[in-house]
């Protein structure tokens, strides 16, 4: 017993040991992208992307490489795993099944028009799960959900960094111009709460917008918002079945039905549901949870070169911009007949 014990420390301390270097490099960029979003308002995952870039040649160092790789991936998983206290089944019951019916319709219907514009485009399809998929449900935690289970392949990382950067700005610029849309169209205050909710891609943003017309349309489109994001587990887990089916055929193979960061966002979402998580402790999580996806996105920004994101750049940024419009006109018609 005692021998297990032991080596079981060494294997973690020689993991902490590995990883340490590229892990602290990922938490400066992560902090000094929070101390510029704090103090000039730009959104702090675009900040971490940018400034991670600019140090990608620490992908080339031997000393910081695995540690960088190690928080991409795992920190990132962590993170999105403690997205779940945000989940309450609470939040169904004060929405109408007319408004949950069509907010979860939009979301697949966009996923797979993100699907659709790819294959358009000759690009394959994780790149429009990927795109769809940030779109439809969170933005940039939707993306590093899903890149979190798709299949290893050449120029994932690159893929993950132009949407998350993409889907930011433009989660920025909905923020600014739906405010302004819905007070030309006339909406009332739930209606616009239903829409920048529905439409809007970062939880963020969509407070930032919401509580700029009213306190009535912020509260109101923050739960519309929690029901996309309550669909990140199911949409993920379906996902990781998609992969598992794909590899079932290879000898030998093995892949998990329900990946250790998924169980926990489930987890932690039912244990919300059912009030064992108080308010203070849901906070506390909610930051943490905050600052894991920083400080991964900031990993992710490092393993990724300028050079492959302008030949890339285009097509996703295209794609991004279409799946926009689609869930916005959508969500539009929705509104329009929830009016009459």
């Amino acid at each position: 017993m005692q021998v297990r014990i032991h080596e079981r420390s060494q294997k973690i301390s020689f993991i902490l040991n590995e990883n340490m270097k590229g892990f602290l490099v990922s938490v400066l960029v992560a902090m000094a992208a929070k101390f510029l979003s704090e103090h000039y308002g730009a959104p702090a995952m675009l900040m971490a992307l940018l400034l991670g870039m600019a140090l990608n040649f620490l992908c080339d160092d031997p000393r910081t490489y695995v540690g960088i790789q190690f928080t991409a991936r795992s920190v990132l998983r962590f993170g999105v795993a403690l997205l779940g206290v945000r989940v309450s089944w609470e939040i169904l019951l004060n929405l109408g099944p007319m408004i949950i019916i069509g907010v979860i319709f939009g979301v697949f219907l966009t996923i797979g028009f993100g699907i659709l514009i790819a294959r358009l485009m000759g690009r394959d399809n994780d790149l429009g799960l990927l795109t769809g998929g940030s779109v439809a449900i969170c933005g940039a935690s939707a993306a590093m959900a899903i890149a979190a289970v798709l299949p290893s392949r050449k120029g994932g990382d690159r893929d993950l960094t132009l949407t998350v950067l993409c889907v930011t700005v433009l989660s920025t610029l909905t923020m600014i111009i739906y405010p302004v849309l819905v007070k030309v169209l006339g909406f009332d205050a739930d209606i616009a709460g239903i829409f920048l909710g529905a439409s809007i891609h970062d939880v963020a943003q969509v407070v930032g917008a919401g509580f700029s017309i009213s306190d009535e349309t912020g509260e109101i489109a923050v739960l519309v918002k929690l029901i996309r994001v309550s669909m990140l587990a199911p949409v993920v887990l379906l996902l990781s079945l998609r992969v598992r089916q794909m590899f079932a055929s290879k000898e030998g193979s093995r892949t998990q039905i329900l990946p250790g960061f998924l169980l926990g966002f489930a987890l932690l979402a039912l244990l919300n549901s059912l009030g064992f998580i108080p308010e203070v402790l849901q906070t506390f999580l909610t930051e943490i949870s905050g600052w894991a996806l920083l400080v991964a996105i900031a990993a992710v920004g490092i393993k990724t070169s300028l050079r492959g994101i302008i030949s890339v750049g285009g097509t996703a940024i295209v794609m991004l911009a279409a799946e926009t419009l689609f869930l916005a006109s959508f969500i539009l018609g929705l509104v329009m007949l929830l009016q009459k």
